[in-house]
């Protein structure tokens, strides 16, 4: 439970005020969760969606009865939902903390889930095909010591780590209320633009990730959001964003150059911030987001490879879910919705040679 609501606090801060998201309280004595709406235009006409992550918890150990249950209290909560929401709202997207620990228990959920639905009262239900948070992860337990956690390591992991430390890699921890702030941050998005032009990798203007850590520094009661650099001598190597909460501790976002990759400061990063997350009082740490298997021909393979090899427990989930509320409308929205994500995920990137 603790875990699940650090989750929604995470997306919460990583969400509200960004983008058009507008925050929605909801809690009505037996749910308490966090739910943002966006506006939109059609064209012809002005809609809205809404957005609820990590939640309503799935109850007891995955069993028929468990997913009817489940899928009753989606219905019963959506029912409620509903209630707050703008009138032209097409829907209401889920991203349900449901976890399996491989890929065909999930998919058979979700294969059987329109069933499951209708047998619950929950019809309006349907899985999207786009998903808003990353369903695959691997999560690392911090309850062991840190010898512990390095020995559940592979061996390769413990050596860069090792070597880093050994060539002089050191690690430097931000907020946004150092003084430099806008120094080093600087430093981190020009690595995250030399990324992006290597890998193919997208992502937000500055502005989203500035204001991601100032939320944090501004309030106390937000989730503690950290900038790390690693640098050798004078040269910046690499950079990673982590978020940090009693429920759990994150790695957002990551960034690397392209000197000196030999001295391994992606490794170093990553130790550091386990590290302080074990000081924070988290009890686990989740690398968030990478591929569903270990196939060499996926194009983040190394993504897989690098996330598995701190030793984590492999987290699949089974995407978003969207309760509708007007179907004709919904349906054009998804089109839209399919016809954007192939912009920029395959035709942008062909055009690019990548």
């Amino acid at each position: 439970m603790q875990k699940k609501r650090f989750l929604q606090e995470k997306f919460w801060c990583d969400f509200k005020g960004q983008h058009g998201w507008n925050p929605i309280y909801f809690d009505d004595g037996n749910s308490h969760i966090s739910l943002m709406t966006r506006e939109f235009s059609l064209k012809v006409k002005k809609f809205s969606i809404a957005y609820v992550p990590m939640a309503p918890e799935y109850i007891g150990s995955h069993s028929l009865e468990n997913d009817l249950a489940f899928f009753n209290n989606v219905n019963l909560l959506s029912q409620k939902i509903k209630a707050l929401l703008p009138e032209n709202t097409l829907c209401i997207r889920y991203d349900f903390p449901v976890d399996f620990s491989d890929t065909e228990e999930r998919d058979k959920f979700i294969k059987a889930s329109p069933a499951l639905c209708k047998k619950a009262g929950c019809k309006a239900l349907k899985h999207s095909k786009i998903a808003v948070q990353p369903p695959d992860t691997t999560v690392l337990d911090l309850s062991k010591s840190e010898e512990e956690i390095m020995a559940g390591m592979k061996n390769k992991w413990r050596y860069n780590v090792r070597l880093a430390s050994k060539k002089g890699v050191v690690t430097e921890c931000y907020d946004a209320g150092h003084s430099d702030f806008e120094k080093y941050f600087d430093i981190f998005y020009s690595l995250f633009e030399t990324t992006s032009r290597r890998d193919g990798v997208s992502f937000h203007g500055k502005k989203y990730y500035i204001d991601l850590l100032k939320k944090s520094a501004e309030d106390k009661n937000n989730p503690s959001v950290k900038l790390y650099l690693a640098r050798h001598e004078n040269d910046y190597l690499a950079g990673i964003i982590t978020l940090f909460c009693q429920g759990e501790a994150v790695y957002l976002y990551g960034a690397s150059g392209n000197i000196k990759r030999n001295l391994m400061p992606a490794y170093l990063l990553q130790w550091t911030a386990i590290c302080d997350a074990k000081k924070y009082g988290c009890p686990s740490y989740d690398f968030y987001g990478m591929p569903p298997s270990d196939d060499p021909d996926h194009p983040m393979h190394g993504l897989y490879l690098f996330k598995t090899g701190f030793g984590g427990d492999i987290i699949h989930r089974p995407g978003s879910y969207d309760y509708v509320l007007k179907n004709n409308w919904y349906k054009l929205y998804c089109l839209a919705e399919r016809f954007r994500a192939w912009w920029h995920r395959v035709l942008l990137k062909k055009i690019s040679g990548r």
